[in-house]
């Protein structure tokens, strides 16, 4: 059974080890990574960010693990951790040219807010060092309102 719990410090090297990049690490305050495990194997993780709205984001299944659910799992653990935290809203970006998370956040009900793409391109310094990016970005949200109180259930 496959179990969705926040990210302890403990556990960071074994979800880098997995393979699972943790690139907004050191995480800063009210944020957290939320991680999808397999017994003591990290098979993916998740980013919820503090703000209004907060922001989920790094989304990651490890590629064995992909089509299973894990990513649905972990949007529904981000939307009600931000649900419990008071918030109405979850938003995220996603690049436009990403067709399977746009599928999958079309799915679960994420809407484009209307604000207008966002062009990235240049070096970035991320956990792992720097990362060249040229991408254009979508900016989506869901309404939380409607998110059950249910914890997610994966296979």
């Amino acid at each position: 059974m496959i179990e969705i719990r926040p990210l302890a410090p403990e556990d960071v090297d074994a979800v880098i080890g997995a393979g699972l990049g943790l690139a907004r690490l050191p995480l800063r305050r009210g944020a957290l990574y939320l991680v999808a495990w397999d017994g003591a194997r990290p098979l993916g993780h998740a980013h919820l960010s503090e703000g209004n709205p907060p922001e989920v984001g790094d989304v990651e299944v490890l590629p064995s693990q992909r089509g299973r659910g894990l990513g649905t799992a972990l949007m529904h653990a981000a939307e009600q951790e931000a649900a419990q935290r008071g918030n109405d809203r979850l938003r995220l970006t996603v690049s436009a040219a990403a067709a399977r998370p746009q599928s999958l956040y079309r799915r679960l009900g994420y809407v484009d807010t209307g604000l207008p793409p966002r062009r990235v391109k240049g070096t970035i310094q991320i956990r792992s060092g720097p990362l060249e990016v040229d991408d254009t970005l979508l900016t989506w949200e869901k309404d939380l309102r409607a998110v059950d109180s249910e914890p997610p259930r994966s296979s």
